[in-house]
């Protein structure tokens, strides 16, 4: 107050001003109330859910943790550490953990037992089932046991190799190197014993291969693929293999092109003998024709001995042809046949006959079972087969699978063509261009099958490969291919 100023009188605050306070104050309990879920309305959640999604592409990346902070374990607990009671971030590290185990499992398998015991601390750390954490501790324990005998091992692998014992017990070298690197998968003495007693056991295949023993190098080339299927040698003595497969069936199809089927069953038996899994596709195709073809002509001279024996001789080669069986009742059949057929039997093959041809019109040759033009035509021949329009019919038939099959190749509908093939083949055991057609179709195959591939389109490749091989399994163009499609399945995600 200023000196000698009378003092003012008092004066009353303006109207409304207690309201004013009483709601600031209310306001402010509210703040202080609801601050911190305002809060976590603002930013946390957002964040949280960032980190989540960050956690799951390193999980699923295999990034379970990492120093800078960007493992999958590292962002599941930074979302914790936003939002204590999330679930999602609890059972990401629960997964985390599982990986761990899992990882860890892997690597102590494979022998890498550093890698493994730092994957099952991560493991233990995120508390994953301790069962599983004891099996691979124990399963690391034993490795290491094993580890100590290593030495032993590889210097009575280094005896029986010098001794000349390669294979053909557990005291041989090759068994020897193989059980020294399951314990030790990158033991460079290991591998390079390995290397050395597979190219001791493989020279004797070198040898079989220029003597032209196809049985002998294919035995000792499958002894060696047993040990390491990847031996620098192999794939020349495999490719010497298929060589002498290929000259094989090529005289075989030479002596059925000159009728004698003898000689080609005797060569048929005698790779039957030695190479029973990769039999030429012209023994169990060309060669089984002709017999059949042969047992025909034989039950229409009367000759039973001879048919019984030609049957045989196809058995032999292709046991699971349906053909067989049909032979043997058709050839009954004709055996009966009296000089004068009967006439009611004549009229049943005629109308079975024009069942042929209408099954024949919707192209089903072979199927369904009891309506295929196969099966009528069949039934037709065992009523009648000296008919002359039976006859006539079945010639007609035979030319129509063949034009069927020209048709739809070069239409590329490659698996209609291969139904009409196997047509062909039901009905003219003596079709002697049938192989030509099979190599023809086995090869478009091939080609639509390294279209499909550039194309990235595998699984196709893989169905056009399995066709191709069933056609012609000795084609020397497979294993390139095959090749080929393995990378590409390896490389697909």
């Amino acid at each position: 107050m200023i000196p000698g100023e009378r003092p003012r009188p008092w004066s009353r605050p303006p109207r409304g001003w207690g309201w004013a306070v009483a709601a600031g104050g209310v306001l402010v309990v509210t703040a202080l109330a609801i601050g911190p879920r305002l809060a976590d309305w603002w930013w946390p959640e957002s964040d949280a859910a960032a980190l989540r999604a960050r956690a799951e592409r390193a999980l699923q990346d295999g990034r379970l943790s990492m120093a800078d902070g960007s493992g999958a374990r590292e962002l599941y607990e930074a979302a914790l550490a936003l939002q204590p009671d999330q679930v999602e971030a609890r059972e990401g590290l629960a997964r985390v953990a599982r990986a761990a185990l899992a990882d860890a499992r892997a690597k102590a398998a494979a022998g890498q037992a550093a890698q493994a015991r730092i994957a099952l601390r991560l493991a233990r750390e995120l508390q994953a089932p301790q069962a599983g954490i004891d099996a691979v501790e124990a399963s690391l324990r034993d490795g290491e046991a094993g580890l100590a005998g290593v030495d032993a091992l590889l210097d009575r692998a280094e005896a029986a190799r010098a001794a000349g014992r390669l294979d053909g017990d557990d005291a041989a070298a090759l068994p020897l190197y193989r059980r020294v690197l399951a314990l030790s998968p990158r033991n460079q003495r290991a591998v390079e014993g390995r290397e050395d007693a597979l190219a001791d056991l493989l020279r004797p295949a070198h040898a079989a291969l220029v003597a032209g023993d196809l049985g002998a190098a294919m035995a000792v080339v499958r002894r060696a693929e047993a040990y390491d299927p990847g031996h620098a040698d192999l794939p020349v003595l495999r490719a010497g293999v298929a060589r002498l497969l290929e000259q094989a069936a090529a005289r075989v199809q030479r002596d059925v092109r000159a009728g004698r089927l003898a000689q080609a069953e005797a060569a048929c038996r005698r790779l039957l003998g030695s190479v029973p899994d990769v039999l030429p596709a012209t023994c169990s195709g060309a060669v089984v024709d002709g017999l059949l073809a042969q047992a025909r002509r034989q039950a229409e001279a009367g000759d039973a001995r001879a048919v019984r024996v030609s049957i045989a001789q196809a058995e032999r080669l292709a046991p699971e042809d349906p053909r067989l069986r049909e032979a043997r009742q058709l050839l009954r059949s004709e055996h009966r046949v009296e000089a004068a057929p009967d006439p009611a039997r004549i009229r049943d093959a005629h109308a079975l006959l024009a069942t042929a041809r209408a099954a024949q019109a919707r192209g089903d040759w072979l199927t369904p079972p009891g309506d295929s033009a196969w099966d009528a035509l069949r039934a037709a021949r065992a009523l009648a087969p000296r008919d002359p329009a039976v006859v006539a019919a079945s010639r007609a038939i035979s030319m129509a699978t063949r034009d069927c099959f020209e048709q739809a190749l070069r239409d590329n509908r490659l698996g209609e063509a291969g139904n009409c093939l196997d047509a062909w083949r039901q009905l003219d055991p003596d079709g002697s261009r049938r192989a030509e057609a099979r190599h023809r179709l086995a090869q478009r195959w091939l080609a639509f099958g390294d279209e499909r591939l550039q194309a990235g389109e595998v699984t196709r490749a893989v169905r056009a490969l399995e066709q191709a091989r069933v056609l012609e399994p000795s084609s020397p163009e497979l294993d390139a291919f095959a090749a080929r499609v393995e990378r590409a399945r390896q490389a697909v995600p």
